[in-house]
């Protein structure tokens, strides 16, 4: 983009930096066109739709110095959610900064799973591990108001960002907490939830596109990436109802690894479920209810 012409038409900025987004990061063109769109508007402060009715007109050489340099940090691998400062979750927007992991949509399978066992009009707890962002708390928080969440990260970073989402989100029912998984919580839980990181260490995608901005604690868990899963899983038993459900993400070749981990744990109605790619992504089961003198 260092030769476009100063007096180019929004149309044109668009046909250009799409084509050199998929030529240099192969997103495809439907993708590149989708994020040239987004960062466009970010810089000009316009909707799509104000892109789609304005396109044959000129940005100013400011705006165009500005583009150039915005361009080049995403040719350059920087994810769009971080040079916009935002990333869309079911619906709502959040706040996302590179100490936090991109909320992508395949979580929302985890939403959509903890939703149907947290019944709405009753009081219930809920705990969300690692919680990042908060996308998941906080959308859930907003689909069953009733609900008492605690959100835990062991990211300072990470719940300063969340709770700023969760105010401008404006979900007082849920509790921020800096702990490593379950140290120092109390009390007992209804649904525990988790996007816990699962990649192995020596994983050859760490070092390829947004995952090289994103934290390594957020993404990377031993040599097989079940370290924290195993410690989610293993100390759930302690921490849940009877009948309490424990629900989480992983990696596309992990469920088998999870439902035994989940058998050993003592849990029932486990199960592993496809996100819309076909690709069993969370795993999970129901505590018994005859666990509940283990754990009182």
């Amino acid at each position: 983009m260092g030769d476009m012409p100063s007096l180019v038409t929004i149309d044109e900025c668009l046909g250009q930096a799409a084509a050199a987004l998929d030529a240099a990061l192969g997103v495809g063109r439907i993708g590149a066109r989708l994020e040239v769109r987004l960062l466009l508007g970010h810089l000009l402060d316009q909707s799509r739709a104000w892109l789609a009715a304005h396109g044959g007109e000129a940005p100013t050489p400011d705006q165009m110095r500005a583009w150039r340099t915005l361009l080049a940090r995403r040719l350059a691998g920087e994810p769009a959610a971080y040079i916009v400062g935002e990333r869309e979750f079911y619906s709502l927007t959040f706040s996302v900064t590179p100490a936090v992991l991109i909320p992508r949509p395949e979580t929302e399978l985890l939403v959509d799973l903890a939703l149907a066992r947290l019944p709405l009009g009753r009081a219930v707890r809920l705990l969300d591990l690692g919680t990042g962002s908060g996308a998941v708390a906080l959308t859930l928080a907003k689909h069953r108001p009733q609900a008492e969440i605690v959100a835990v990260d062991r990211s300072a970073a990470a719940l300063t960002l969340a709770r700023e989402n969760g105010r401008r989100l404006n979900a007082p029912q849920v509790a921020w907490v800096q702990s490593d998984w379950y140290g120092g919580l109390s009390g007992y839980f209804d649904v525990i939830v988790s996007n816990p990181p699962y990649i192995p260490e020596g994983d050859a995608h760490l070092r390829r596109g947004d995952l090289r901005f994103e934290p390594r604690m957020a993404l990377a868990a031993g040599i097989d990436g079940l370290a924290a899963i195993c410690r989610v899983v293993a100390e759930a038993p302690a921490h849940l109802c009877a009948g309490g459900w424990l629900l989480f993400e992983h990696g596309f070749d992990q469920a088998d690894a999870c439902q035994a981990l989940l058998t050993a744990a003592g849990f029932e109605q486990i199960d592993s479920f496809a996100d819309l790619a076909g690709i069993r992504r969370v795993s999970g089961g129901q505590l018994p209810a005859r666990s509940s003198a283990a754990v009182a």
